[in-house]
């Protein structure tokens, strides 16, 4: 048994557990502390875990801060691991958030770029350049692979098989899962591999794919401002983010006829209940679906 005399202690040995034990990505371990050591922070880091009655009144420091529901859900999913952990490592004997009920959440639909925005950011980078070639490449395998953020900047040149078309991805939780990539997305990869990250790196080494000027690793908030610069180039003025991407991955697959569970795979979600937010594509295709199939339309 662990010996957790505090929620700071018990904080540290649970976000050791969730890094080597359950293998959680880093951004999730991350956002686990952030939320801990607030959490450590109202209760006083030296106190022992405590009651239902004190994290209730925690709960609704969140809610008198201003924190949205998203924001809030997230926190309570985090106690909810977190005294879990404690429960079953023998810390505690009963559970003080099982009556706690999260807020409801508006489930708002995916925000998603039509086919003439995406090939416009597309076609924005220089890819006479270097560094246009890599953000020239790094856009096409977004949009080809449907990859987070973490998972495009963090792939290795290892994880390419370009006469395969395919790339090896690491996703939440280490799960590896091997995603298509069409040519155009080869192509602008092969073209930057062959021209562009040589003449960046200058005789350094590095196992990432893609790099900057510097020979390190892109970061992912490098890549954002990246982005959100080529969105305004190519005329897009709502903000632009890699999810935004992403979401367009998945609903450029259905609108072309893909089923949900592929789509799911390829995203790496672990449920398919969480690619079900990609179904408003679905009902817009039903008239077309019931006028093509069905025998008395």
């Amino acid at each position: 048994m662990p010996d957790i005399a505090s929620v700071a202690a018990g904080a540290r040995t649970f976000l050791d557990h969730c890094r080597i034990e359950k293998g959680l990505a880093m951004n999730s371990t991350a956002a686990y502390r952030r939320d801990l050591a607030r959490f450590a922070a109202f209760c006083g880091p030296d106190s022992p875990p405590p009651g239902a009655e004190r994290v209730r009144t925690y709960v609704d420091s969140l809610y008198a801060a201003g924190l949205a529901a998203r924001s809030i859900a997230r926190h309570i999913t985090t106690l909810r691991n977190f005294y879990a952990f404690l429960l079953q490592s023998g810390t505690i004997h009963q559970d003080p958030l099982i009556a706690l009920v999260p807020p409801k959440q508006w489930h708002s639909l995916p925000k998603y770029l039509n086919k003439e925005d995406l090939q416009a950011i597309l076609e924005a980078p220089d890819r006479a350049t270097p560094l246009g070639q890599r953000d020239g490449a790094m856009l096409e395998l977004l949009y080809a692979a449907g990859l987070r953020v973490s998972e495009l900047c963090q792939a290795r040149l290892s994880d390419v098989e370009l006469n395969l078309g395919f790339i090896r991805v690491t996703g939440k939780g280490n799960k590896q899962r091997l995603v298509p990539m069409g040519e155009p997305a080869a192509r602008a990869i092969r073209a930057w591999l062959e021209s562009g990250r040589p003449r960046l790196l200058r005789r350094r080494a590095s196992p990432f794919l893609f790099v900057t000027a510097r020979g390190t690793c892109m970061t992912r908030q490098c890549f954002w401002k990246l982005l959100g610069d080529y969105g305004r180039r190519a005329g897009i003025q709502r903000p632009l983010t890699p999810h935004v991407i992403r979401h367009t991955f998945a609903t450029h697959l259905l609108e072309g006829g893909a089923d949900l569970r592929s789509v799911q795979v390829m995203l790496g979600h672990a449920d398919i209940s969480t690619t079900q937010i990609y179904t408003h594509v679905a009902r817009s295709r039903l008239r077309s679906t019931i006028d093509e199939h069905h025998p008395r339309a």
